[in-house]
Formats: structure tokens, C-alpha cells, sequence
């Protein structure tokens, strides 16, 4: 039997193959989704499982395997167009799906022999869920594609998910869920501290705790993908991951836990075309009741989404950038209202070079929704700097689980008033947060020793990796105020025509 390393091996090697055709490792990844999918569906039809089929005679596994050259791609192609019309798991793996390979006989290989040469199904869930984790996190390095924004560093996701401690009795959501990270993790948590589910717990586990959104197609199907080869749902199961953008509206469902690493990028937008025909970004305000404040910036309605999801007293971790910490105007509103609303007890400082998307300072918010309130449910903000003074990078010195064992330990998630101030562990009272400017939760009180020792410097690479992160960091927030200031500037053009 094949393990995770030999088969991401197998896999990947095939890719390099593809790419001299023009195929993007986004590319491959998706037309094997498509394959593995019918291939392990075909599985599922012959023992031991002997299920009947969920993909319509005709356009299975098996209606491939009797063709060749230009006629197995006009099959592919069927089976790509029929099958996105489809609900459930089906629906979503499919969805808007094309072929991608231009060369039958490559196509062909790609069938016959890479995964029709593995029966999927037997191998151990683990074997196949990693090998298919290594491929999403090859995928997400490779910068030209971008699909690093959908993948947080699974040492962040395990460290989080080991202070949340999330239990088998829960509804558990991500509203920007990626490739399905923080699901995979809490299940592994979950399986691991409770050894003695009885089967409709395990049935619950594996198709109902978890519920997801993810507004980008080829993503959704990754994620849905990559659940189904960890053991999570199976291809007849109705999807947990719903495919829209999850800030539109209020889904009524309410959670006892949120999880989620929204995208980086501060605006919402929507192209249009303008009257001279030209394709322009225009900024999108989301307006909902249930928001405190209404903004353009992404981040701030995530964090306003994540306490609406929100059961009382159900807890959330939310990854944001520096400006949901410090923003002025509906910035500030937003966190007001959370620390008033909410208990807001939690704030680790992330140290750069650890996202596979570049120029992004950014924290983990944790927080617990609470009754309403005439006096403000935030007593202290503990705050965990693990920024100043640390240097990683994706290639030489990668974030590693061991790197949050000190945060995972000042937790102290079993009790937190156990919590002990530490050089790298400070508290901060509702009134001291209160006194800030703005509000602000930007606090650092750590020396940074490479201001004054400059003998013994970080490595050239990581000097540079950190430049480069401070300079993109620098560019975005520069970006921001200059649409800021532009739609300031349509807003008074506008009140003068009208008035």
C-alpha cells in the first residue's frame, strides 16, 4: 500500500508532465479532483461497500475506461457538463468544471494509469487525506496561482484548534473555509480526545458538525475533495460546504464554534463597465441589520458574520489583519461594540512570513458571544506577542507546531483565569483599551533587539523575506487609503451635482 509521501510523489509527477502543455498546478489539482471523485464513486458500486451508484450510468467512471483518443475527451467533457447540474457533493465537486488537458493521450495516462491505477476507497483515510494535503500545500506555494490566500499554515489551524478544544456535540462553521483546514483539524482533535463515540456520535462527526461557505468554485471542490478522502461526508452526502459569498446575508444558523482564516484583501468589490467600456473595480458596501457598522472592508464584516453565526456564549477564533485592529471610522465601531457585546479575552500576535500570501501582518481574535448587556462582558484582553523578535519564512525556517507550544500553554485553556503574565503574555483591562486612541488593539510593548543588535542579525533571506513582507504590508494599507479617499471624493462630487 501506497503512503501519503510516495503517492503525493506519484501524483506530482505527472504534473510537471501536464505543465509543458500550459496546465497551472491549480489546474492539475482540479482535473485530478474530478477523476479521483468518479474513480472512488465507481468504487464505491463493488465490494465490499456495494452501494448503488451516485453518478448517472453513462457518465461514470466506467464510461471512460471504454474510450480513447478524441472520443474519451468528448466523453470527459459530457461528464464535466451533466454533472455540475447535480446536487449534493456531486453539485459541488463539479460545479462549472472544464477540461483542462488538451492532449488525449495524456488525458488517457491520466486515467487509465495514474488514478485508475489505485484502488482509492481501501487506502487508510489518513494515507489519502495527507496525500492529497501535500498537493493543496504544493499547490498553495506556487505564488503565481494565488491559491496560497486559501490555505492557513495547518501548524496555526492544530494550535488554534488545541486552545478552542471543540467537542463531537457541536455545529461547528468556517464562513470562508478554504480547503477545508480548521474542519480537517478539529475532526482529527475531536477523534483523538474521545476515544469512545458511540456510532450515532461518529455518524454526526463525520456528516453534520461541520458547515462551511467558500465563494470561489475551484476552492469549494478542493475542500469538498479533501473532506471526502480524510472521511469526512461521503460522495452520496449532501454538502457541507455551501458555495456563495457568506457575507450577503444572515443564514439563520447559528454555531457553537467558528473557526475561520478569511481571505486577505481589505475591500469587497464587484467589476462593472463603465460608460466608456472600460472594466472597473467598484467597492461594495454590505448593508445588514445584523452589522454594526456598514463598511467596504471585508475583514471588518467578517468579524461582525463570525458574532452573528454565533450561538449565545458559543467562541470563536477569527485570523485578521493589523487594520481590523486599529481602523478608524467603522474600525473603531466594530470594536467597541465587540468588546461591549462580546468577551474579547484573546489576541495572538502572528509573526509574519508564515502565509503563503504575502504582505499580510495578521492575529487571531478570539472571542465569546454573550446576553445581552447594559455593562460591557470584556474584563481583560490577554494579548500573546509572538511577532517581535521572530523570524520565519516559508522556505528556510517554516512555522512548525513546537512554534506555538508557548501560546498554546499560556492559554491555559482548561481554566483560563489560571493565566499567568509572562514577557511575551501581557493583560489589559477593559479601561485600558477603552483609553486608547480609537480604540485600538494594535499593542506591542516588546523591545525589537534587531533595532540595537546588529551583530547578530537574522540570515540575508529571512532580512529580505522581511522587507519584502513590511514593504507589501505597507503598499496594501496605502492602496486602501487611496480608495478611501476616492470614494470620499465621488461621495462630495456627488452631494454637490445633487445639491
Amino acid at each position: 500500500m501506497s503512503d501519503a509521501s510516495t503517492l503525493v510523489g506519484k501524483l506530482w509527477s505527472y504534473c510537471n508532465v501536464l505543465r509543458d502543455d500550459g496546465l497551472s498546478y491549480q489546474d492539475y489539482l482540479e482535473q485530478l479532483t474530478f477523476l479521483l471523485f468518479l474513480k472512488m464513486a465507481d468504487e464505491l458500486t463493488k465490494p465490499p461497500f456495494n452501494r448503488p451508484s451516485i453518478v448517472p450510468a453513462g457518465l461514470d467512471w466506467a464510461s471512460l475506461l471504454s474510450k480513447q483518443g478524441a472520443e474519451l475527451e468528448t466523453q470527459y467533457i459530457l461528464i464535466l457538463n451533466e454533472l455540475g447540474r447535480e446536487k449534493g457533493m456531486l453539485g459541488v465537486v463539479f460545479r462549472k468544471a472544464q477540461n483542462r488537458i488538451q492532449d488525449p493521450a495524456k488525458l488517457e495516462r491520466l486515467i487509465k494509469d495514474l488514478i485508475g491505477g489505485e484502488t482509492w476507497m481501501t487506502l487508510d483515510a489518513d494515507v489519502k487525506g495527507d496525500a492529497y494535503e501535500g498537493l493543496l500545500e504544493r499547490n498553495a506555494a506556487d505564488t503565481k496561482s494565488g491559491a496560497g490566500q486559501y490555505f492557513t499554515p495547518r501548524a496555526l489551524i492544530r494550535a488554534i484548534v488545541e486552545v478552542m478544544r471543540p467537542r463531537p456535540d457541536m455545529k461547528i462553521c468556517d464562513p470562508a473555509c478554504g480547503t477545508g483546514g480548521f474542519f480537517l483539524l478539529a475532526y482529527e482533535y475531536i477523534v483523538a480526545n474521545n476515544p469512545h463515540l458511540d456510532p450515532d456520535q461518529k455518524k454526526y462527526l463525520r456528516s453534520g458538525e461541520f458547515t462551511g461557505w467558500e465563494i470561489v468554485d475551484n476552492t469549494a471542490r478542493l475542500c469538498a475533495m479533501n473532506l471526502l478522502l480524510h472521511g469526512l461526508e461521503s460522495p452520496e452526502s449532501d454538502s457541507p460546504i455551501h458555495v456563495d459569498d457568506a457575507l450577503i446575508s444572515d443564514p439563520g444558523d447559528r454555531f457553537d464554534m467558528v473557526l475561520t482564516n478569511p481571505p486577505f484583501g481589505k475591500k469587497s468589490s464587484m467589476t462593472i463597465v463603465n460608460a466608456e467600456g472600460q472594466a472597473e473595480k467598484q467597492a461594495l458596501t454590505v448593508l445588514r441589520d445584523d452589522f454594526w457598522a456598514s463598511t467596504s472592508n471585508k475583514q471588518l464584516n467578517f468579524v461582525q458574520h463570525v458574532k452573528t453565526l454565533l450561538k449565545i456564549n458559543g467562541r470563536a477564533a477569527i485570523v485578521v489583519p493589523d487594520n481590523v485592529l486599529f481602523e478608524g471610522g467603522a474600525g473603531e465601531t466594530v470594536r467597541r461594540k465587540l468588546l461591549h457585546e462580546c468577551d474579547v479575552h484573546t489576541l495572538l500576535r502572528l509573526p509574519t512570513g508564515i502565509f503563503y500570501a504575502q504582505g499580510v501582518k495578521a492575529n487571531v481574535l478570539f472571542f465569546d458571544r454573550k446576553p445581552a448587556s447594559e455593562t460591557p462582558w470584556t474584563k481583560d484582553l490577554w494579548i500573546y506577542d509572538m511577532r517581535t523578535n521572530q523570524h520565519f519564512t516559508l522556505k528556510t525556517n517554516p512555522l512548525k507546531t513546537g512554534d506555538l507550544d508557548g501560546f498554546v500553554s499560556s492559554y491555559s485553556a482548561a481554566d483560563r483565569s489560571k493565566r499567568v503574565e509572562s514577557e511575551q503574555f501581557h493583560r489589559f483591562t477593559y479601561e485600558d483599551l477603552l483609553a486608547r486612541d480609537k480604540v485600538s488593539l494594535d499593542i506591542f510593548w516588546l523591545k525589537d533587539d534587531s533595532l540595537e543588535d546588529l551583530d547578530n542579525l537574522p540570515d540575508p533571506a529571512t532580512l529580505a523575506a522581511e522587507i519584502v513582507e513590511d514593504l507589501e504590508a505597507a503598499l496594501a494599507e496605502f492602496s486602501a487609503l487611496a480608495d478611501s479617499l476616492a470614494e470620499l471624493e465621488d461621495a462630495e462630487d456627488g452631494s454637490t451635482v445633487d445639491g
